[in-house]
């Protein structure tokens, strides 16, 4: 069969270019090796997605080139995006920092995405393998199917066992695209022997300011049997590189709280006064780390400051990451500078486009990721109309 344009990938930046270039008028074909639309939709957010941020702009992505997310995002908003669920009647809500979700499940956003495709007629073929790609310069082949535009919209490696896997990359090479080396993002992070003491308290949880590689965010930490994740640290591992450190927090206005300790609880130890403010099993690590053993009244200010410098500034030195099966998205891909901005398609192979987690364009947690899929699908959904015939 003959198509305008065949999509791989029924993720959410495929599922919204097919639907987009279908009810332009265009003649899809969506492919995909999974048995499901959408699968790492169903198990986004707990099962209800995070399907987009009210506070998205440009600034809130990783990229070689960090102004390459500005078109795609400014012509179709999240706001965009807000509107098309309300008109399929799915109830969200807001949660924290502008992340919104499903009232119900997030079935209904994959059930949503599906009947957009369906009025735009795209065929979609699920449980299908891409195999080899022919190209003779104007048509791109796959079996026994050809269209003169292709679309790589199959994700990153993050999450294999939903069967994610790195073939954008390899179909983006194979056509002589750049690759930004990917890296898991959004992922946990490691710590080494010299920290066991904080993988001793796992299960933990505190606000944090977490910072590393120029980042700061300040949201929960969990300390976990093999060392950091929570919302800050996830946040910040996607900034982190191997060898840096991880700075954290634990305590704003250290100084003056242990102050105010001093002169209410004289005779009290550093670990009390750390409890107050902490929960009980980190104060005895931090207690124990800081390391001075006599009773606030008896201590210096000198003393005071350095405990203060300390909790405020925690400096950890992960040895990695718990990689793709726990990163929640995969940082760097297919090179922005190989893609114009605003149609996502290949400067040097007329007709071949990257799209969503597939292009070196990476979210922060909260929705971010979802809505870099929805305005890059778009903007690839609208050219492949342009150009159809």
């Amino acid at each position: 069969m003959h198509y305008d344009a065949i999509i791989l990938g029924a993720g959410g930046a495929g599922l919204l270019a097919a639907a987009t270039a279908g009810q332009a008028g265009a003649r899809v074909l969506l492919l995909d090796h999974a048995e499901k639309a959408g699968k790492k939709i169903l198990i986004s957010g707990g099962g209800r997605c995070n399907f987009t941020n009210m506070h998205t702009e440009a600034g809130c992505y990783l990229s070689e080139n960090p102004h390459f997310a500005k078109s795609a995002l400014s012509r179709y908003t999240q706001w965009d995006f807000l509107a098309l669920v309300e008109r399929h009647g799915i109830a969200w809500h807001e949660k924290t920092l502008g992340q919104l979700f499903c009232d119900g499940s997030a079935r209904q956003i994959v059930a949503m995405l599906l009947e957009e495709c369906a009025r735009g007629g795209v065929e979609i073929r699920l449980s299908t393998q891409i195999g080899e790609i022919g190209h003779d310069g104007a048509t791109f082949s796959l079996g026994g199917d050809t269209a003169p535009q292709l679309v790589i919209a199959t994700g990153g490696p993050s999450i294999p066992k939903m069967g994610a896997t790195g073939v954008a990359f390899d179909i983006a090479r194979r056509f002589g695209l750049a690759v930004v080396p990917p890296r898991p993002a959004l992922v946990p992070l490691v710590l080494g022997e010299d920290a066991q003491a904080f993988r001793d308290i796992s299960g933990v949880s505190l606000p944090v300011t977490a910072r590393s590689g120029g980042a700061s965010f300040e949201e929960a930490a969990l300390f976990t049997h093999r060392g950091l994740s929570g919302p800050a640290i996830l946040q910040v591992s996607s900034y982190w590189q191997p060898g840096e450190a991880v700075t954290l927090d634990l305590l704003p206005q250290a100084g003056a709280a242990l102050r105010e300790a001093r002169g209410r609880m004289p005779r009290s130890g550093l670990r009390a006064a750390l409890a107050e403010h902490l929960p009980a099993r980190l104060a005895e690590v931090m207690a124990a780390r800081i390391g001075f053993a006599r009773e606030l009244g008896n201590t210096p200010d000198a003393e005071i400051d350095r405990a203060a410098d300390m909790l405020s500034g925690l400096v950890l030195h992960p040895t990695g990451t718990e990689g793709y099966a726990k990163a929640e998205v995969t940082a760097g891909g297919v090179d922005t500078a190989a893609l114009s901005s605003r149609t996502m398609e290949a400067r040097s192979v007329p007709g071949l486009y990257a799209i969503g987690e597939a292009v070196d364009v990476t979210g922060w947690l909260g929705g971010y990721n979802f809505q870099w899929a929805w305005s890059s699908g778009v903007a690839a959904g609208q050219a492949l109309a342009a150009r159809r015939g």
